[in-house]
């Protein structure tokens, strides 16, 4: 039987903290910065955790499930 592939685009996007919690970073800044606020900016700077209804989905995308 092959060995299962992870998704190229998970394998980019998540990585997997020690406690095995997955970590993400946020979307909406890479361009058109001009017009959000700077509070807004550094914000979306901090990574966040995936919520815990997605977390099945993209484990199972990395190949850990």
């Amino acid at each position: 039987m092959p060995k299962i592939k992870t998704k190229s685009s998970a394998k980019k996007r998540f990585v997997v903290t020690g406690s095995g919690k997955i970590k993400r970073k946020h979307a909406f800044k890479s361009h058109i910065l001009t017009k959000k606020s700077k509070k807004r900016k550094l914000a979306l700077t901090h990574s966040g955790l995936v919520h815990e209804s997605d977390v099945n989905s993209i484990k199972e995308q990395l190949g850990l499930k």
